[in-house]
């Protein structure tokens, strides 16, 4: 069956396909968490990188949740513990417990800067991991004096009580007088490692799942702008088009009044033709008739 399924399918791990899954992470460590209950594929998570070359599917949101979810569930077993170690160990005064705090940040600083020598003298960069082994031997010299300071503080019989501290990366037990080797195997250690890997992959998720989608919001704005832009030109295209059929309109209107004035003109000017042709046909038979009178009151005068 997993052979026949896509990376896209919802029973494939998104985080497994981005190569954070705390279940790959943490195996092997004392906090395994055996097989995800979701498909694992080297296979498919090849066919996504290649596909996702092409095309956004957005599986870091789908990712980010999980890994959300996980370190939620971590940081809530460490205040429990937290709160477990106050209710168990023996109360000390507030300016006791900072002494006591500055002790363990020493003892943190120590234990990473042993891994980290560790490393680079694992990878042949001897030199590094020397200038890395004189940081440590300045900070143990902190941490000793540190260390007496809160020797100083509290009974001797507290003193030598374990003071435990829980680890904020990881939720593991930190001794106050943890040796180096304790401290080396701690903050070099798989598990360790692991969840500061998940942590960082989480908010390099977080900043790109904050990337896309504030990407996503322009888009969509542009998109919103270039509709609207549209739509303006379209408005203003329909108002160019009734104001040119208006123009036209009116230009018809005129142009019908035109010619209706100048067949009023003619028919006026016709008529006037008309009375001016009847009154000198009237006028020149009057003249006409008025001419045969004379000239027969002449023949009868003659007789």
């Amino acid at each position: 069956t997993r052979q026949r399924i896509k990376f896209s399918d919802e029973r494939v791990c998104k985080s497994h396909l981005l190569n954070c899954c705390p279940h790959d992470v943490l195996a092997g460590t004392r906090m395994d968490l055996g097989e995800c209950i979701k498909v694992h594929d080297l296979a498919l998570r090849a066919d996504y990188e290649i596909a996702s070359k092409q095309h956004d599917y957005y599986f870091e949101l789908d990712a980010m949740d999980h890994l959300n979810s996980f370190i939620a569930d971590c940081d809530q077993r460490t205040e429990i513990a937290k709160k477990r170690l106050a209710e168990t160990q023996e109360e000390i005064s507030a300016e006791v417990a900072l002494k006591a705090e500055r002790v363990h940040e020493l003892n943190e600083e120590i234990g990473k800067l042993l891994a980290k020598a560790e490393q680079l003298g694992a990878e042949g960069n001897v030199e590094e991991s020397q200038k890395v082994m004189d940081l440590v031997e300045k900070t143990r010299a902190n941490k000793r004096e540190a260390e007496e300071i809160y020797r100083n503080s509290m009974p001797s019989s507290s003193f030598q009580q374990q003071k435990l501290r829980v680890c904020e990366v990881c939720s593991a037990y930190l001794g106050l007088h943890d040796n180096d080797r304790r401290l080396a195997d701690h903050f070099g250690g798989k598990l360790h490692l692991g969840f500061i890997e998940i942590r960082e992959k989480l908010d390099a998720l977080r900043r790109l799942v904050a990337e896309k989608q504030e990407k996503r919001n322009q888009d969509r704005l542009k998109r919103r702008e270039e509709r609207d832009k549209e739509e303006r030109e379209k408005l203003r295209a329909s108002s160019r088009s009734k104001r040119r059929s208006r123009s036209k309109e009116r230009r018809r209107h005129r142009s019908r009044s035109s010619s209706r004035d100048r067949k009023r003109k003619t028919r006026s000017k016709s008529r006037e033709k008309r009375h001016s042709h009847r009154s000198r046909s009237h006028s020149r038979s009057r003249s006409h008739k008025r001419s045969r009178d004379r000239s027969r009151d002449r023949n009868s005068k003659s007789k």
